[in-house]
């Protein structure tokens, strides 16, 4: 019998943001929904993050931010996923992202923000809606 393989899901924390506990809620509500969760810990570049997803295999990549620094961080998080060739992998977002910004950062190829209060429920509901579909 052939098993079915988990979503593969990386969440990240880019930046100097060292508020991790709603990336930890998350990633353990993803967890208790079958998922596989990667989390990669505070204070990850763009270059690491993107260098994990590459070498975990990821499906999903979930962000959080808090310290405002979204307009530098994910533009070259997206350019990056690009350039290693990694454009099936589904972002989305989470944190504190002004509104007036989530137009900007929908452009970029990420898929959704959610802001603070997002039930867990609607992220995961989410995932599995528009998990990218593998060769």
């Amino acid at each position: 019998m052939q098993s079915k393989r988990k979503i593969r899901v990386l969440i990240a924390k880019p930046g100097l943001d060292s508020h991790d506990r709603g990336a930890k809620v998350v990633a353990r509500a993803l967890r208790d929904a079958g998922m596989e969760v990667i989390y990669t810990g505070l204070r990850q570049t763009p270059e690491q993050i993107v260098e994990t997803a590459l070498q975990e295999d990821v499906d999903v990549i979930g962000l959080s931010i808090l310290s405002g620094a979204h307009r530098a961080l994910f533009p070259r998080i997206m350019e990056l996923l690009k350039e290693k060739g990694l454009t099936e992998v589904m972002v989305f977002a989470g944190g504190i992202i002004p509104d007036e910004d989530v137009p900007e950062m929908k452009k970029l190829g990420i898929k959704e923000i959610f802001g603070p209060g997002t039930p867990t429920e609607k992220i995961i509901e989410f995932v599995l809606q528009n998990m990218p579909k593998k060769a």
